[in-house]
């Protein structure tokens, strides 16, 4: 049994440097400590990765050049040279990575006469359609709403919170559908649908709170509804929640307190700012195995830099790229089931973003010289997202240290193992790694991600 080694590492800062192969003996020697992998437990089935499709990223896409642009997309969706990515999200209407918080309707426009997604089909749909002809299939794609017009809520603003008045929720329910079956009739498909991002935050962008019930009930009771009147019900599933960790568990069991909640509400969708605990997509999925959890948003800030997911260093520093490691090799040890980056492209800043909350993506483009920038974390999200393929089955994998080592392992539709070890250790490490009961003895560099393909 060999094993493929693909590596990246923060003393030499060369990514994805392929180092031949290791051959996994049966009269491996026991000792020290040990990667374990067991491919006979299997948990969870792997959807894919992908990153969102926002108008900032749309914009800063649409005016660099030509060359520029297929560079982007290969570098993302090429199943052979890229990230291959196969999943994507959008926003229904304005989100804070835009130009200015945009909707579909004049505002007053109860009726929804003047609705009208003309704005989407200026930059945003044009980038969907080439990455789907990239990818050679459509992508299993996220919508996700920021705020009702402000006529249809309590504050009169879309920024800011405030709440959904009740007599809009059939309405706005309304709403969301027209923006699925407008992209249908643009040839893109929604599969998947949360009501409402981060339904408990009040920000100085476009927000909207849900308590528990509330969510239940538009999803449940209106959006469901509509989605049935227009034979979508079966095509789009709904996801709850689309905040962070910390209220996961919780907000999942108060949702589905909701009368027909359970028969509706195909999964949630969470996101890893404030909470960096894993385990609570553990306790979800051990209360309520029926439920799909799939990460929809995660980026490293660098203006709001007060918690975990935040960084003073610079755009591109190989932290961030270990943040991202990290995060993504807990979750999917925790049932995850898919990985949605955020913005999948911004400008030199971290933009734009109409209330300058700027952040990192994965690739950036410098405006003033026209370059296009891979940063660390397109690097690590690599090291998993080219070798882990959809409908591949995690399967059992720990490892005996203390701390600073996290490892993760999935068994692919064709009967290839890939095995990912990040450090984030200051000393580089000798391990075993043991497959099935074959082994060899590893070098875990210090601050270093390895993909090993068996």
């Amino acid at each position: 049994m060999k094993a493929k080694i693909i590596q990246s590492k923060k003393a030499d800062l060369k990514p994805w440097q392929e180092l031949g192969e290791v051959e996994l003996t049966k009269d491996f020697a026991l000792g020290g400590t040990t990667v374990l992998v067991d491919s006979s437990k299997e948990f969870q089935t792997h959807l894919g990765f992908g990153g969102a499709f926002t108008e900032a990223s749309a914009h800063v896409y649409s005016n660099t050049s030509e060359a520029n642009q297929k560079k982007i997309i290969e570098a993302y969706f090429d199943k052979e040279k890229g990230l291959a990515y196969n999943m994507g999200r959008t926003t229904v209407g304005g989100c804070d990575f835009a130009l200015g918080y945009y909707s579909y309707v004049e505002e007053g426009d109860d009726s929804l006469s003047t609705f009208d997604m003309s704005h989407d089909d200026k930059q945003i749909v044009p980038m969907i359609k080439a990455a789907e002809a990239k990818a050679g299939e459509q992508l299993t794609l996220l919508a996700s709403p920021w705020s009702p017009p402000a006529f249809m809520k309590d504050t009169k603003d879309v920024d800011h919170g405030g709440k959904l008045l009740d007599e809009y929720y059939p309405v706005w329910a309304k709403y969301i559908v027209k923006y699925i079956k407008g992209l249908k009739d643009r040839g893109i498909d929604i599969n998947l649908l949360t009501t409402q991002n981060e339904p408990e935050a009040i920000q100085p962008w476009a927000s909207c709170e849900y308590n528990a019930t509330e969510e239940a009930r538009l999803a449940i009771d209106y959006v469901y509804e509509e989605l049935k009147k227009e034979g979508l019900q079966d095509d789009v599933k709904i996801l709850i929640w689309d905040h962070n960790r910390d209220g996961l568990y919780r907000r999942t069991r108060e949702t589905l307190a909701y009368p027909g909640a359970e028969d509706v509400v195909w999964g949630a969708a969470y996101h890893w700012y404030v909470s960096p605990k894993s385990e609570n997509l553990t306790m979800v999925k051990d209360k309520f195995p029926q439920m799909h959890l799939l990460f929809s948003e995660g980026c490293v800030e660098v203006m709001n830099v007060s918690g975990g997911t935040s960084s003073k260093e610079n755009i591109g520093a190989w932290t961030h790229g270990e943040t991202y490691g990290r995060n993504m090799i807990n979750d999917f040890n925790n049932y995850n089931e898919g990985w949605l980056d955020w913005n999948l492209l911004l400008d030199e800043r971290g933009g734009p973003n109409y209330v300058e909350n700027f952040c990192e993506a994965p690739i950036t483009l410098d405006r003033n010289t026209d370059e296009v920038i891979f940063n660390w974390s397109y690097y690590f999200i690599g090291h998993l997202s080219r070798y882990i393929k959809p409908g591949a089955k995690r399967i059992l994998s720990r490892n005996d240290v203390d701390n600073d080592i996290y490892n993760l392992a999935y068994k692919n539709p064709d009967g290839s193992i890939v095995v990912v070890v990040l450090s984030e250790s200051d000393n580089d490490a000798t391990m075993t790694i043991d497959v099935d009961g074959n082994g060899a003895k590893i070098d875990v560099p210090a601050h270093s991600i390895t993909t090993y393909i068996i």
